[in-house]
């Protein structure tokens, strides 16, 4: 009879056991030479009267494998002789109210939806070839880190099917290195009973999603994509639970891992179920959880989902601050960072919490990421009106930088931007056809010029049309048109410039990063700005004129004397402007102009975005 250690069985009560997976779900049991001989599974459940497994292999006859109570805590086990791999199973845990018919919380697999059985998985044996990546990725701080947010299931299907994990991979790469993006953050590929949730309200924590194969496709997947440099991000929401009967949801009949406070446990904005952070069992499951994914799958960060509704009670400050959540979230920060010092750990948070990405050891709650909710509500607006109208909301861009470096942020135009509505970023645009395109192209200029990292979600980055469904791939036959494809390309080229020059990169976080050149102008709705890299004469000269009026002999002052060549322009015709350009190099003149010492003479376009870089 296989029995749990004492000092397993006191980790687990501290909330400090970080592979609580080895313990707990179904193990298939080997002898020396890797020949399964039986099947062991263990579950977590204090308040039950009595446990067994049901499944294909017993005709889910109720009493055929009762589990028996290898502890005092709650922990039950069985030893089954037979080689159970890929069979379907659940818990049937009988309680003082009734019997409760359960999916393992530890599964490695499960069932494709609708159905919700769990299924016996060989997580053990992938061969992995990432290791150069794995051993030369760096710290992201001062490297470019342009993420396109995905939905597997919507990005692209075959005949209206999902593909598989291995099945896309190769079609993914290919897309990700023309478009000039380093990372893609998958949103929630872990197991979940309903597409409409969009992998938010999880069943299945251990899991991948039965949906786009088996676990092994997901690990060839992460393998492929790191061979070919580019890292994956997993969505993770740790805060949130689906109310299915089938889930953690009161697993033993009690409020196993949510909060036993009514008003604090029902979330009845997403009909989901909050969990307690505060509970030991919850911590050790949850940690062990971002344990597994990095051990198993390599995975490169998490974005961890609705913080604020971690930070406060309900998301609602006013309820009070959830001191409990921020404990889990700073010892979940010291664990992955003591496990790879590389890991991304960022924060979906609207709140004005201090500290978000400040080190657990300097006080702060432990993120080294955190989205900029700010910057993506406050721009939003300031492009859909009219311009005409931009002048009297001047400060809708400049208020940014007063706060912009006060975390380490990552800019988004998320998901969350293009459904319920909203429109899409071209859509949400002002303006005749033209003018859309125009401004489309201007809001990715300032996008991509602003301090702060970069997610931009699937569909966005050929100015999508249609609002995102999860119900549907993306509209790919816009590439066929001209405006789409055009615009699209400034994008490309764009991100390539992201990439390559480090004054859009290298002091992302840094104030000496960023320079105002004029801030003031709203009587023309044009801003400019300095992005230096960490050598001060390495550095960019943006441009935004928020409005259809083309400028000549426009005088601009710059930092340097000596020349400036203009290296992007959203306005040339390639891209479906009007073709307002600098084509020559442009050479400074004595003077003061915008508190610099010289100046220069620019063309600016209508709706458009120009970068200048100094030629030392």
């Amino acid at each position: 009879m296989y029995k749990i250690s004492n000092e397993d069985a006191y980790f687990f009560n501290e909330g400090k056991l970080y592979d609580a997976y080895r313990i707990f779900g179904a193990h298939l049991i080997k002898d020396e030479e890797g020949l399964i001989q039986g099947t062991r599974f263990t579950v977590y459940a204090p308040n039950a009267l009595m446990v067994s497994v049901v499944g294909e292999f017993n005709n889910w006859l109720e009493h055929a494998h009762t589990l028996t109570k290898i502890h005092d805590m709650g922990v039950w086990s069985i030893e089954i002789p037979w080689n159970l791999e890929w069979a379907k199973y659940k818990y049937v845990i009988f309680t003082n109210q009734g019997k409760l018919y359960k999916a393992d919380p530890y599964a490695k697999f499960s069932e494709n939806r609708p159905n919700t059985a769990s299924k016996v998985y060989d997580i053990d044996g992938y061969e992995w070839h990432d290791q150069d990546w794995m051993f030369s990725k760096t710290k992201l701080y001062d490297k470019p880190v342009m993420i396109y947010e995905l939905h597997l299931g919507s990005w692209r299907t075959k005949y209206g099917q999902f593909f598989k994990f291995n099945e896309i991979v190769e079609q993914l790469i290919q897309y990700l290195k023309e478009q000039n993006f380093t990372h893609i953050e998958l949103m929630p590929i872990y197991e979940h009973p309903l597409d409409d949730s969009w992998g938010y309200q999880g069943t299945g924590y251990y899991s991948a999603t039965a949906r786009y194969g088996v676990p092994k496709d997901l690990m060839y997947m992460i393998d492929r994509l790191h061979q070919e440099g580019f890292g994956v991000i997993m969505d993770w929401v740790p805060g949130h639970i689906c109310k299915d009967a089938h889930g953690l949801y009161f697993f033993d009949g009690s409020p196993l891992y949510e909060h036993d406070e009514t008003w604090k446990r029902e979330n009845e904005v997403w009909g989901t179920a909050n969990l307690d952070l505060s509970k030991p069992q919850t911590k050790s499951f949850l940690i062990s959880n971002a344990c597994f994914w990095m051990d198993y799958f390599h995975v490169d960060g998490f974005r961890v989902d609705a913080v604020s509704n971690l930070l406060y009670y309900l998301g609602d400050s006013r309820n009070g601050t959830n001191l409990g959540a921020i404990d889990f979230l700073r010892q979940l920060s010291y664990v992955i960072f003591g496990k790879d010092d590389r890991i991304l750990l960022m924060a979906e948070d609207s709140t004005a919490h201090e500290g978000v990405t400040k080190p657990v050891d300097a006080g702060g709650i432990g993120f080294n990421y955190k989205w900029n909710m700010g910057f993506m509500n406050d721009v939003l607006r300031y492009f859909k009106r009219d311009p005409i109208h931009r002048k009297w909301h001047h400060h809708d861009i400049t208020f940014g930088l007063t706060y912009a470096f006060s975390e380490q942020f990552v800019l988004p135009f998320s998901h969350d931007e293009v459904v319920h509505g909203k429109g899409t970023l071209l859509t949400r645009m002002p303006g005749d056809y033209w003018q859309k395109f125009a401004n489309y192209r201007l809001l990715m200029g300032l996008y991509m010029t602003h301090p702060g990292k970069k997610l931009l979600f699937m569909g966005q980055e050929f100015a999508h049309f249609q609002e995102w469904s999860v119900h549907r791939q993306l509209d790919w036959n816009l590439y066929e048109f001209k405006s789409h494809h055009s615009a699209n390309e400034f994008v490309r080229d764009l991100l390539y410039l992201y990439k390559s020059e480090p004054a859009l990169h290298e002091l992302d976080h840094d104030p000496k990063g960023f320079q105002w050149i004029d801030s003031t102008n709203a009587d023309q709705s044009i801003y400019s700005f300095i992005r230096y890299g960490k050598d001060p004469e390495d550095h960019v000269l943006v441009v935004l004129n928020m409005t259809p009026t083309v400028y000549h002999q426009y005088e601009m002052g710059v930092p340097f004397s000596g020349v400036y060549d203009e290296i992007i322009n959203s306005d040339l015709l390639k891209y479906g402007g009007s073709d307002q350009y600098n084509g020559l190099p442009l050479e400074t003149f004595e003077g003061q102009c915008h508190n610099q010492n010289q100046y220069v003479k620019l063309t600016i376009g209508p709706l458009t975005a120009l970068i200048l870089k100094y030629r030392k």
